[in-house]
């Protein structure tokens, strides 16, 4: 199952692309998409949709999985990144793309297996679970990575969990 993980922002929303071959996992693709902040907020929302429909075009994921929007100090910043998430909710579920979200402390737990793990120690069971030669880079790329393998975790502990149901 190829999973898309989405790290959501204005600015710049981290994706990765990650492939279950047997029982490895495999990063098929990362990076980030970028908005100019020059440009008024709806033409950024505009951009970013259009990237991520370009994106979904070219991989074809069977599945996404979107970080959740963390508690925010600053209400503007959660308010742009809420705007942002809507886009990017609103893109898979007109692209047909089944959708899981997770909290953060989720993702670090299916990570590390500790909820409150440093971004450092996360990277480095990213770079580990998915045999990379090095971290992956930018920080949003990396983040976006660790949500799709929480989804392939969680995905696989139901499927497990189902089948025991069934017995």
């Amino acid at each position: 199952m190829l999973v898309l993980g989405l790290d959501p922002g204005l600015a710049t929303t981290g994706y990765g692309l990650v492939q279950k071959d047997g029982r490895d996992l495999k990063a098929v693709a990362y990076g980030v998409l970028k908005t100019p902040a020059d440009l008024p907020v709806a033409e950024r929302l505009a951009l970013l949709h259009r990237a991520l429909l370009d994106l979904l075009a070219a991989y074809r994921p069977q599945a996404a999985a979107v970080e959740e929007l963390f508690f925010s100090t600053n209400a503007r910043t959660a308010i742009v990144v809420g705007e942002a998430r809507g886009v990017i909710l609103l893109t898979l579920a007109q692209a047909q793309v089944p959708i899981a979200e997770y909290t953060p402390l989720q993702v670090k737990q299916a990570i590390t297996g500790y909820g409150q793990a440093e971004k450092a120690q996360m990277q480095q069971m990213v770079r580990l679970l998915l045999n990379l030669e090095h971290l992956p880079q930018p920080d949003d790329a990396a983040d976006a990575l660790a949500v799709a393998i929480c989804h392939h975790h969680t995905a696989q502990t139901l499927s497990f969990i189902r089948q025991e149901d069934s017995l």
